[in-house]
């Protein structure tokens, strides 16, 4: 049990024959709580009790009997957090906030630059892939037609290439070479209907000029071509070619 201090104006044994209010309150009200005959309190409810230290000044003849503290005696103001470091905390978790959102930002943004720049790239390399292999694809001369159709072949890719292989080796090379079919296409213009980073949908405008055993003189054909390129470990070649 925690013994109170007194303090007293008198002196002598006016002084002496005190003791602290707390202690002799407590010890009244242990013994006022314990039933008759009963146990005497225990250390905890004696702690919890006394545990509080307060002064009382004593008459000049001293006491017979300390008065009991009143429960105002031990009041006390309950500690509360500074208000500063709660603003500090606050402060800190709003930087944060905005710190993530920043970077989550600055990232966005940088994909967005890395791949507008990637299809930029692939609109003009694509475009200029299909104006070199248009030709090349849709010319061809009975005199030589499997070096022209092999030279086509390295242009393609994907499933068209073997499309393109079987109507060559089915349909076109036998029609020209029982007329004397020359074919020479040549790009006139050409631009991009879409693109992304690994695909580009490019129309060009294709002028072919024929020659064969079934046409008086030469032929021009004005044509537009829609041509699917692709990217590939290779560069830039033809997936698919449609006639509009």
């Amino acid at each position: 049990m925690t013994k109170a201090t007194t303090r007293s104006r008198g002196a002598g044994s006016a002084a002496r024959s005190t003791m602290t209010a707390a202690a002799r309150a407590a010890a009244r009200r242990v013994e006022r709580g314990r039933p008759e005959g009963g146990p005497a309190a225990t250390d905890e409810q004696a702690a919890r009790l006394t545990g509080r230290t307060v002064l009382v000044d004593a008459p000049k003849d001293g006491w017979d009997d300390p008065p009991e503290p009143s429960p105002e005696s031990f009041e006390e103001s309950v500690p509360k957090e500074p208000a500063q470091p709660r603003r500090r905390k606050l402060l800190t978790a709003v930087v944060g906030v905005l710190l993530l959102a920043g970077l989550i930002a600055a990232g966005v943004l940088g994909w967005q630059y890395r791949e507008g720049r990637a299809t930029d790239d692939a609109r003009a390399q694509a475009l200029a892939a299909a104006r070199k292999a248009a030709p090349v694809v849709l010319s061809y001369d009975y005199r030589h037609l499997d070096r022209d159709f092999v030279r086509g072949r390295t242009h393609l890719t994907g499933d068209f290439r073997d499309q393109y292989r079987k109507t060559t080796t089915s349909v076109v090379g036998p029609t020209a070479r029982k007329y004397h079919g020359v074919v020479r296409a040549t790009v006139a213009t050409g631009s991009v209907v879409s693109a992304s980073a690994d695909k580009v949908i490019v129309l060009l405008f294709v002028n072919q000029i024929t020659e064969s055993t079934q046409v008086s003189g030469s032929r021009l054909d004005l044509n537009r071509v829609r041509l699917t390129m692709a990217r590939t470990s290779e560069g830039w070649k033809v997936s698919a070619v449609d006639a509009l």
